[in-house]
């Protein structure tokens, strides 16, 4: 934890920093109540300690005024004329606790302990809002009732895994459903009750990556203009999620491997290491193997990652799974807009079956939260979803037909579209690279260059 000592003695003031910092922890020290304001301003404490007699400013008036600026930063207060009564006008006034000068070491990790203990009740009731606030704006809870072979033995070894601090790295297209499969390993953890913390590695550039993961000290850069602390400290004793990995910036990376390895780092700007625990879970839909091949990846960290690896197969290949999610969703999104709906009518089922979804879990959810939206009657038909979706099972076999699933056969498309499709396909079905290119009947080189211009990867 880090502390801001208030106090106009600075005998006491370097004494009281080196007992806290002598404990494990961090501290500043500050004389007087404006120059605790201007710190406070421009950095992060976790607690206060503020002397009553400081100076010729009163200390309850200074508590005041920091319970008007920070209602939530907890303030002990400290004084040499130690009484139930200042004790008890102190609390009166919204500080959290009472220490008389001078204390003891024992005594200041009495009060810390309390201090730590209305802190993790205050972080749980964040966290409940926070998941509140998230189910709101996501929608349907998870599913993971799964029918398919492959999601049944993903879902075991996760479950396995989670209770164990071991590193889980899960691979699969976009919107496989990545990000709620981290989610539900963390709540089906000893870390649940603990912080749930998503970075997403592709989103910001290099600096303002490497601030928002180990945060910065003011002046670190341009726009640092107070301190921060980033999301390991925010997902201390939780899990932090890292998500698409594979973009993570290759200058990032020995800090992250650090991290993993060493359970250290230090926050932008400083030189000051601090340890801490997290469990981290990864998700990507980038070949790690090939990225650490190009370069782009360290090897490395790649292992240190790679201690549990599921990878979440495209919905296009789990048929047994599509209408248990689709009935899933349908049930959320007509609760949601009140309508009563009877499920899916045979011809929406066999659309349902027939599309690819190449946006996967996304796409789906998107399809059915427009059917129930749109739907006329009792139930969802055909004509409600989406065009792409709502086409029947091409009557031929072969490769055009394989190519094209999803599509309606009248659907006038392009020549790149068709190729995407039947590439896609054939890369989904053949067991490696050298099957895919010998079933196309080109070389491997040019189905990698071609993989790569239609954003197959």
């Amino acid at each position: 934890m880090d502390f801001l000592v208030v106090d106009d003695d600075k005998t006491f003031r370097d004494a009281a920093g080196l007992l806290i910092e002598s404990a494990g922890h961090y501290a500043e020290g500050a004389m007087s109540g404006a120059v605790a304001r201007e710190q406070l301003e421009s950095g992060e404490f976790d607690a206060v300690l503020l002397d009553m007699q400081l100076g010729s400013e009163n200390g309850l008036e200074v508590l005041a005024d920091l319970q008007r600026r920070y209602p939530r930063l907890p303030v002990i207060i400290i004084t040499s004329q130690g009484s139930v009564q200042n004790a008890v006008e102190a609390m009166r006034c919204g500080a959290v606790d009472f220490l008389e000068k001078p204390f003891r070491r024992e005594q200041f990790q009495t009060v810390l302990a309390r201090l730590q203990r209305v802190q993790k009740l205050g972080q749980q009731i964040d966290r409940l809002e926070q998941d509140c606030r998230e189910a709101r704006r996501q929608g349907p809870a998870a599913c993971f009732d799964f029918a398919t072979p492959p999601m049944q033995d993903i879902m075991g070894v996760l479950e396995r895994a989670a209770g164990t601090p071991a590193t889980i790295l899960i691979l699969g297209e976009s919107g496989t459903g990545k990000s709620l499969l981290a989610r539900a390993v963390h709540e089906r953890s000893h870390l649940a009750d603990k912080p749930f913390v998503t970075v997403s590695c592709p989103s910001l550039s290099k600096e303002l990556l490497e601030s928002e993961l180990f945060g910065h000290v003011r002046g670190s850069f341009t726009g640092a203009v107070k301190d921060h602390w980033g999301k390991v400290r925010a997902a201390e004793g939780g899990t932090l999620f890292l998500d698409e990995i594979g973009d993570l910036p290759l200058e990032i990376q020995p800090k992250l491997l650090r991290l993993l390895q060493e359970r250290e780092y230090e926050r932008l700007g400083e030189n000051i290491t601090r340890s801490c625990q997290v469990r981290v879970i990864a998700a990507t839909n980038r070949d790690l193997k090939k990225r650490v091949a190009e370069g782009a990846f360290r090897e490395d960290l790649y292992f240190r990652l790679n201690v549990i690896s599921v990878e979440m197969p495209p919905l296009r290949t789990r048929s047994n799974d599509v209408l248990r999610l689709a009935e899933h969703f349908l049930h959320h999104f007509a609760t949601q807009s009140g309508r009563s709906l009877n499920g899916f009518a045979p011809d929406a089922s066999q659309g349902l079956l027939a599309y690819s979804w190449p946006g996967n879990l996304r796409e789906l959810r998107n399809a059915i939260e427009r059917a129930v939206i749109l739907a006329r009657g009792p139930e969802i038909t055909l004509a409600d979803l989406p065009r792409e979706a709502s086409c029947p099972p091409a009557a031929e076999n072969g490769p055009v037909a394989a190519a094209t699933a999803g599509q309606p056969p009248w659907a006038l498309v392009s020549l790149e579209k068709l190729e995407t499709q039947h590439i896609r396909r054939v890369l989904t079905q053949a067991k490696g690279l050298a099957e895919a290119a010998e079933i196309l009947g080109i070389d491997q080189a040019t189905l990698y260059r071609k993989r790569k211009k239609l954003g197959l990867e």
